[in-house]
């Protein structure tokens, strides 16, 4: 029979239930001053989230929440209104910036979304059917989900939520209990329970980063898609790499430079041109404008089970 200790104290439910709400109630604060309300301005009719990053005005929203409008109305939470315009969209990954003609008082700061976790506390801030700056809690139930963008063509690294959206939370944060957001809240699906989509943080970054240099997103075309998945330790050591995590190939374009580079479905991308990959969102990142034309060297786990180089060239991508 086994033995009973009955010197084990009983979880306080009401201590954990309290640090939970806590853990919320805090990253509310941080955030939820920089959370606005968007509309558009002229043409068609529409409005919805979005949330200022810098102490001048800049403003990331959905590339739906904008339309094809120039400029937008923003409305703070303390009531405060001004206009801005679009400085750059993005079809591919559903993320455009505006530049308020005014500060807009708070802003919040993206984090690092490579390091979530499923089972981390996401928390959803926007204006879902009017009902302005409403609050929905859940998990990060899924990491680097696929999912198809208005342009017909696949985002990678999707963050799945089972945070409640509805429509006007586009555009909005998507906030860990740190008070980082790490997250842009993009997509529904009607009918579903519990089932929610966010552009990972370090995806959108990276997409602010090329609108602010550039005006629009210069992208290298390779022909893939893949999924984040764990990196087995055994092929770390042999790669001599520090990473967690990779990327595996689960299709290619007949026909692209991946193919025509000798990449295969199911080989694991370790680094690119020397620098590790750890996700979807690193081959994002790395496959950026300077890669077009130019000879680039992928370090691979091949489906034969060996650690390999494979030289591509990318294409610019239309």
């Amino acid at each position: 029979m086994g033995f009973i200790d009955k010197e084990i104290a009983p979880v306080d439910d009401g201590a954990l239930t309290d640090a939970y709400s806590h853990a919320i109630a805090g990253a509310v604060d941080v955030v939820g001053p920089a959370v606005n309300r968007i509309e558009r301005v002229g043409g068609r009719a529409g409005h919805g989230s979005g949330f200022a990053i810098s102490s001048d005005g800049l403003i990331v929203t959905n590339n739906h929440v904008v339309g094809d409008s120039r400029a937008v109305r923003i409305t703070t939470p303390d009531g405060f209104v001004t206009e801005g315009r679009v400085l750059g969209r993005d079809v591919d990954t559903d993320i455009a910036l505006i530049r308020a003609n005014s500060g807009v008082g708070a802003w919040a700061r993206l984090g690092d979304s490579q390091r979530l976790r499923r089972g981390h506390i996401a928390i959803a801030i926007g204006n879902p059917l009017g009902f302005e700056w409403t609050v929905t809690a859940g998990i990060v139930s899924a990491l680097g989900r696929t999912m198809r963008a208005a342009s017909g063509r696949l985002m990678d690294d999707v963050i799945q939520t089972d945070a409640a959206l509805n429509p006007g939370n586009s555009g909005g944060p998507l906030v860990s209990s740190g008070g980082e957001v790490i997250g842009v809240n993009t997509a529904m699906i009607q009918g579903a329970q519990s089932i929610a989509f966010a552009v990972a943080s370090n995806t959108a970054n990276f997409v602010i980063s090329e609108i602010l240099r550039y005006g629009h997103v210069r992208r290298a075309y390779i022909g893939i898609a893949g999924d984040t998945i764990e990196l087995p330790r055994r092929i770390a050591l042999a790669a001599g790499s520090d990473r967690t995590t990779s990327v595996r190939l689960r299709r290619l374009e007949p026909g692209g430079p991946a193919e025509r580079g000798g990449l295969r479905e199911g080989d694991y991308i370790l680094a690119i041109d020397g620098k590790p990959v750890g996700g979807v969102d690193d081959v994002v990142r790395l496959m950026d404008g300077e890669k077009i034309g130019q000879a680039t060297e992928f370090l691979i786990f091949s489906v034969a089970g060996k650690i390999e180089k494979r030289t591509l060239v990318p294409v610019a991508r239309s």
